[in-house]
């Protein structure tokens, strides 16, 4: 544009005036060029935001690279729910290094390419890190429903293609922008998150409503399910009561924090576009961005048998008053 713009003034001098020298055109030219120079290598200021998405993505990074760690060195770790705890991490994993090199892109390779390969790559590891709570939230609902059958080869190899699935169809939406599926020659057409068209980010957004209705049903079926193996058992009616209540407990938190990190981000995708404030787009990603640093947390780091591992590997030893209780039906 300031190459054009220099271009027609140059032009418009010359019909107009037969009296210039030719040193002063090229004093002209010198200043036209020096501003093109100026304009070119004057660096991108640096957003708050940017920086901020850049440190959360790698404490996401750190937090859930030593989760797959764990889960790598430590063999006993192989049951159903192990398999899908470490996809999560992964799929995590893979959305912090997204957005650290989402951050080098823009302001050290801003290039078309790299910007469909950031953004195909954060698309593809935060559809699969919501797929995975699903997942993870069906492997508790069997658990409870099929309990006798939970622990056969016949549920690990259900998990495996489970698995196989969600990321595939990741890969594939992950790809889309690359393929084509951008807004970059449609600069009208694009949703709060350049290069995403406005269409495919509510679709994506439809989608993850629908994901998190899917969530409430089965865990109110879960709880259905615990409330009801507590009230068989007279023997431990005590401790199961004690237990329930506490698994209720955890999935209220659960359902309340995925709904706080990701319900802003797909309602304003829904009913924004690329012309409302950066800021407000700001405002909601980085909460979901923050889901993914919270889910280590909830879903690996309270696991008791992870928690023995991490003990194992930092320290040597477990601390004696640490508790392994072995996981009974009705804890959720």
């Amino acid at each position: 544009m300031i190459h054009s713009l220099a271009a027609t003034m140059s032009n418009q001098l010359l019909n107009t005036s037969s009296l210039s020298t030719t040193g002063t055109w090229n004093l002209l030219d010198v200043r036209n060029s020096s501003l093109v120079r100026t304009a070119e290598l004057r660096p991108l200021p640096v957003s708050p935001w940017d920086i901020a998405l850049c440190v959360t993505g790698t404490l996401i990074s750190c937090e859930n690279a030593i989760v797959i760690a764990i889960l790598f060195y430590t063999p006993t770790l192989r049951a159903p729910m192990f398999i899908l705890i470490g996809s999560l991490a992964f799929a995590d994993l893979l959305a912090g290094l997204g957005l650290i090199l989402n951050f080098v892109f823009i302001y050290m390779l801003n290039t078309e390419f790299a910007t469909l390969i950031s953004v195909g790559l954060l698309i593809a590891a935060f559809s699969a890190s919501v797929f995975n709570i699903l997942a993870i939230t069906v492997d508790r609902y069997l658990s409870l429903y099929n309990a006798l059958t939970y622990h056969t080869e016949r549920m690990v190899t259900f998990t495996y293609v489970m698995v196989v699935l969600i990321w595939l169809v990741c890969i594939i939406l992950g790809l889309l922008p690359v393929l084509g599926w951008n807004c970059l020659r449609d600069e009208a057409s694009c949703s709060i998150c350049r290069p995403v068209t406005k269409n495919n980010a509510v679709v994506l957004a439809v989608t993850f409503l629908l994901v998190f209705a899917l969530m409430m049903q089965l865990y109110l079926q879960i709880c259905k399910i615990a409330f009801r193996h507590a009230q068989q058992i007279a023997v431990q009616h005590q401790f199961m009561a004690i237990s329930t209540t506490k698994g209720v407990s955890t999935l209220s938190i659960i359902l309340c924090t995925f709904a706080a990190c990701w319900m802003p981000f797909a309602m304003y995708s829904i009913v924004a576009d690329s012309s409302y404030p950066m800021i407000y787009t700001y405002a909601t990603v980085l909460p979901a961005t923050c889901n993914s640093v919270i889910n280590p947390i909830i879903y690996a780091y309270r696991n008791p048998d992870i928690q023995k591992s991490l003990w194992l590997a930092c320290c040597g030893c477990v601390p004696s008053n640490f508790s392994l209780r072995p996981r009974t039906s009705s804890d959720v």
